[in-house]
């Protein structure tokens, strides 16, 4: 059969399999070529198009759990919209894969030019921000006038923070790192300080004893786990935001100022982020009371350390794990099939992934009741589900 060059493919289908059964990989390629055959007329039939190099190979990853078999299958096409959505919609038609009930459901349709559009625009900033040299007068006078306020960026204590201007002022404005500094130097800001990556420094947690300490973080999710974790471990009076989706190395003069004034008290930037998982008990159709699921799980330390354990106890598993509110498994899976395994999953109160937390698996924690989830990145923070990466 022949295969669609991977610069002729215009979009990716992805989709998820459940079956009620043992499966191989033939049965589900036998499935979707067979009980698809007829349904579109002679132009859409998947056989013939990925003869004429119009669908790619299809790829299936299959894993067996508890008499069931969970995949994932992704099916690469250069057809157009229309057709692609077509043939993704037959797809969900399938009620059987070999001997096995089975179901299918598409969960996206990825343009992949698109994701080779955002990557070309932002190679092409990073090599338009390469060439060297300029001749006007007024990028002159400004590379004149920041190379003086730079100089005046200097290093504290033994982890050597940068820190731009006097330290001996009563408010101090704590950033992450060197070029976050430097940016607030520009702007005018002279009693600013960096923490040279995401762990606070001692010198910091000193400082903020003595000092009102105002932080300042990058408008994603980053900031805001910076945020919870300086906020665990020192005194920390305001806090401020870049704007959604900017950092604060990269602000102009006038962001800075503006959301420098907008800093809130502490107390009140995490209050907006809370949520309240008291649940009622439900009744089952046989008259019984379920379980309450767990109300507020506290991140102590002890807590942490218990859902760090869990954490390297599936490391470079690629599943993920299911916990109730006192840290018990509920139910574990490949962190692929997570988000449905989610659905029929009762008292779930944490969920541990090896990988990453994509936003369908975030959107499904959200409908289970989830409030902590712990894994190595995050597609979104746009939750109020508690994230931490341990």
């Amino acid at each position: 059969m022949a295969k669609v060059s991977p610069v002729s493919i215009k979009y990716m289908i992805h989709a998820t399999l459940n079956a009620e059964g043992a499966l191989e990989k033939p049965d589900v390629i036998g499935a979707l070529f067979g009980q698809t055959e007829g349904l579109l007329g002679a132009d859409l039939e998947m056989r013939e198009l990925q003869k004429e190099g119009k669908i790619g190979r299809i790829e299936v990853d299959l894993e067996k759990a508890d008499k069931r078999t969970i995949g994932i299958i992704k099916i690469p096409t250069a057809l157009d919209q229309s057709e692609t959505a077509l043939i993704a919609a037959a797809l969900e038609t399938i009620e059987r894969v070999g001997p096995c009930d089975a179901q299918i459901e598409i969960e996206r349709i990825e343009d992949v030019r698109g994701n080779k559009r955002d990557y070309i625009l932002e190679r092409a900033k990073k090599l338009m921000m390469g060439i060297e040299g300029s001749t006007d007068s007024r990028d002159i006078s400004n590379q004149i006038k920041d190379s003086t306020k730079i100089a005046g960026v200097k290093e504290y204590g033994e982890s050597k923070l940068a820190y731009g201007g006097d330290l001996d002022s009563k408010e101090l404005i704590v950033v992450e790192g060197r070029a976050d500094v430097v940016n607030l130097v520009r702007a005018g800001i002279n009693n600013v300080i960096g923490m040279n990556g995401t762990k606070l420094p001692d010198e910091i947690k000193e400082l903020a004893k003595t000092k009102e300490i105002t932080l300042f973080v990058d408008g994603d999710r980053g900031g805001k786990l910076i945020a919870q974790n300086v906020m665990d471990n020192a005194d920390i009076r305001y806090i401020a935001t870049a704007p959604d989706g900017k950092e604060v190395e990269e602000l102009a003069s006038k962001e800075i100022l503006m959301n420098l004034r907008k800093k809130v008290p502490a107390k009140d930037f995490f209050s907006s982020f809370e949520k309240n998982f008291k649940f009622s008990d439900k009744k089952t159709k046989d008259g019984e009371t379920e379980p309450k699921k767990a109300e507020v799980l506290e991140l102590s330390p002890e807590n942490k350390e218990k859902l760090k354990k869990i954490s390297k106890s599936i490391e470079k598993s690629g599943k993920a794990v299911i916990v109730d509110g006192n840290f018990k498994e509920l139910k574990d899976a490949s962190a692929k099939a997570i988000s449905r395994v989610l659905r029929n999953v009762k008292g779930a109160a944490a969920l541990i992934i090896d990988g990453s937390a994509t936003g369908a698996i975030i959107e499904s924690a959200e409908e289970a009741g989830i409030q902590i989830i712990v894994a190595k990145n995050f597609q979104t923070a746009d939750t109020k589900i508690k994230l931490l990466s341990l």
